[in-house]
């Protein structure tokens, strides 16, 4: 069966590191593509190449501001991504009180 692009999947468009850097970067107020290059230091055409795919699962939304395009990250879709992964929280935290209650066992 052929992968879907990350276009096509919020969980695969945050899963290159990139991407995730951009919505960090884009997080606080929209910038414009030529920000994001000099912030992050990457060459244009990869910022615009995943500013793509991030806009296309809805992650960021873009308006254009005379010449410019500007970007910001987009909350609300990022949420449903928080919801899916909080429902796990229960077994980390587990998991995690299962690690000290070992490390105290080594201990005493």
């Amino acid at each position: 069966m052929a992968r879907a692009p990350a276009s096509a999947d919020l969980f695969t468009a945050v899963a290159e590191p990139r991407r995730r850097e951009i919505l960090e970067y884009l997080a606080p107020r929209e910038q414009p593509v030529s920000a994001i290059v000099a912030a992050l230091d990457l060459p244009q055409p990869s910022v615009s190449k995943h500013l793509r795919v991030l806009h296309d699962v809805g992650l960021v939304e873009a308006r254009r501001h005379g010449r410019q395009m500007l970007y910001r990250t987009n909350a609300d879709v990022l949420k449903s991504i928080h919801d899916w992964t909080n429902y796990f929280e229960r077994y980390w935290r587990r998991q995690l009180l299962r690690i000290k209650d070992r490390a105290e066992e080594m201990e005493g």
